[in-house]
């Protein structure tokens, strides 16, 4: 209905603008809640791994029968899932890792106009009010990120990504691209452009491993686990916490990637 200057009236306000605007203590209390509880929940989950891409495409599409499918191999050798917690790929992601009942199928949530709804897949989830502290937990505890095909905010986790483990914010973390099809423009352009006029480094594109192998992509994150243990107690880090959370991967395990439990 219009108003007395002839305007429709706006009955939805973005509450973030009016946070910035007029009530910036109160964010940093919440944007400090949101830090606090992600890292209380996720600290002591083990050996994890977190599966992006797309919110939009249903459960028929191939891309989320991969994702399904993948998630539950991983599942299946003792990982646990991590992902944004809405549908499409997420929602493929937790549901390949719901059934196990030692596995948790984690969902990091977000509330969004449209789209971000909680799938039905999660064993512990979180709804975050921040997108840059969401982004924090999908990454900060897990070992691998795969990468699915998706939009925005899927190509921005992915260099979000790439950027933490160039700068080695991250350390001894893989990433996995699936979807070589979908993803070989981009690719092109990193090589073509990034590389070629000198805004990365030649090391820089094997931080990258683009496959739609998914026997491939579980090894392969095993294997990275068992060269992330060998490092630590390397540099003498056995006895950290955060060893011991890796440890527990290999509760019950005879072997993994040639590593004596």
């Amino acid at each position: 209905m219009p108003n007395r200057r002839g305007k429709k009236k706006e009955y939805q306000i973005n509450r973030y603008v009016k946070e910035i605007k007029s009530t910036d203590v109160w964010s940093v209390f919440k944007i400090i809640a949101d830090f606090v509880q992600g890292f209380d929940e996720l600290g002591e989950l083990g050996p994890s791994v977190t599966i992006f891409g797309s919110a939009r495409l249903d459960e028929k599409h191939p891309y989320y029968q991969q994702a399904m499918k993948l998630s539950d191999m991983l599942a299946q050798k003792g990982f646990n899932i991590i992902t944004g917690g809405g549908p499409g790929i997420m929602e493929a992601a937790n549901r390949g890792a719901y059934e196990h009942e030692e596995i948790e199928s984690i969902g990091l949530n977000i509330e969004l106009p449209k789209e971000q709804q909680p799938n039905p897949y999660i064993t512990k989830g979180r709804s975050f009010d921040y997108f840059f502290s969401r982004k924090v937990m999908l990454v900060k505890y897990s070992m691998s990120y795969v990468i699915f095909p998706g939009g925005f905010g899927t190509l921005d986790e992915m260099f979000e990504a790439l950027t933490l483990i160039q700068t080695r914010k991250v350390w001894g973390v893989r990433l996995f691209v699936v979807g070589s099809d979908f993803y070989a423009p981009l690719l092109h352009f990193i090589e073509d452009k990034l590389l070629a006029e000198g805004m990365i480094d030649p090391e820089d594109i094997h931080l990258i491993t683009v496959s739609d192998d998914l026997d491939f992509i579980v090894h392969e994150i095993e294997e990275s686990l068992v060269a992330q243990m060998s490092s630590l107690e390397k540099e003498g880090l056995d006895d950290t916490q955060y060893y011991k959370v890796l440890s527990s991967y290999f509760d019950n395990r005879s072997t993994c990637g040639g590593r004596d439990s």
